[in-house]
């Protein structure tokens, strides 16, 4: 077998998007030129690694076989790059963090001083919802997860960054009892925290809508649409200048706490194993620096 990295490259990318069109465009290539690479990986072997039915490019089994261990073939020849760096005395390499979707008013303060120190990472921040960062977290497909309710079944280890603080709020001082509820989507934390709350304090449920991110739930509250229970974290603009306004409510706030968690047992690389102790020494001064409009709550 003589095939090349960049034949390796070219595979992976078709692999992952099941269509050369869209693999060229991710490798700044023609179609022609990723067709021909294509081609020439696939001389040598004798089974088929990809066939086309209809107008459709499917991998094969022996070609999806194929392409996990390419993928294990070019983390060790980064790992190789990273090394190499290393032994200069830098700290290199990827960082692979998938955040909950509130938890992008947290991470970005615990993370801007590390990579300040260490200019040759190279962050991969992948903000999504709770659902699809634990689904990461299982398939050990990255480094840390940040999460405010700890994920059942799964055994983890985990560093408390920050309390997160949800509270009943509207446009209004004073709204109307009679206000619809705003809701996260099925499988969001603040979903379930809501819920639990309601269930607990039989408070009436009036849902009028049910919204993907924290962000359209903030603004459908400021414009009126109903009243929300939601993290503190994501609020300081609007509550200081008056556009959100915290309701009193019998049990609130409920709080809950952000942390970095990882799977337990997992074997941390270099970059992982430097930016936890970081945290753990500097978190103090993260949050005075940051977060002590947050205490006042």
């Amino acid at each position: 077998m003589n095939y090349t990295i960049h034949q390796l490259q070219v595979f992976l990318k078709v692999v992952e998007y099941e269509s050369i069109t869209k693999a060229s465009e991710q490798l700044f290539m023609t179609q022609p030129a990723v067709s021909i690479q294509l081609k020439n990986f696939q001389e040598q072997f004798e089974i088929k690694l990809t066939e086309v039915i209809g107008r459709k490019l499917y991998i094969t089994e022996f070609g999806k076989e194929v392409a996990e261990i390419a993928k294990r073939v070019m983390a060790e020849l980064d790992s190789i790059n990273y090394m190499s760096e290393s032994f200069k005395g830098l700290l290199t390499g990827r960082l692979s963090i998938s955040s909950a979707s509130t938890g992008k008013y947290v991470i970005p303060y615990f993370l801007s001083g590390f990579l300040e120190r260490h200019s040759g990472i190279e962050l991969l921040l992948d903000v999504t919802n709770k659902s699809k960062v634990i689904e990461s977290l299982m398939n050990n497909e990255i480094d840390f997860a940040i999460v405010s309710v700890l994920p059942e079944n799964l055994n983890i280890e985990e560093e408390i960054l920050i309390d997160n603080k949800l509270f009943l709020v509207s446009n209004e001082k004073k709204p109307s009892s009679s206000k619809p509820l705003i809701y996260r989507e099925e499988g969001s934390a603040t979903r379930k925290v809501m819920e639990d709350y309601f269930d607990q304090n039989q408070v009436n449920r009036h849902k009028q809508m049910e919204l993907t991110s924290n962000e359209a739930v903030k603004q459908a509250v400021i414009a009126g649409i109903g009243n929300s229970v939601m993290p503190l974290i994501g609020m300081h603009t609007e509550i200081n200048n008056g556009e959100l306004h915290i309701l009193s409510s019998k049990g609130l706030p409920i709080i809950t706490q952000w942390r970095m968690v990882w799977l337990k047992g997992k074997k941390l690389s270099p970059i992982s194993t430097a930016l936890l102790e970081y945290i753990r020494v500097e978190k103090l001064n993260i949050l005075k620096k940051h977060f002590g409009w947050y205490e006042q709550y």
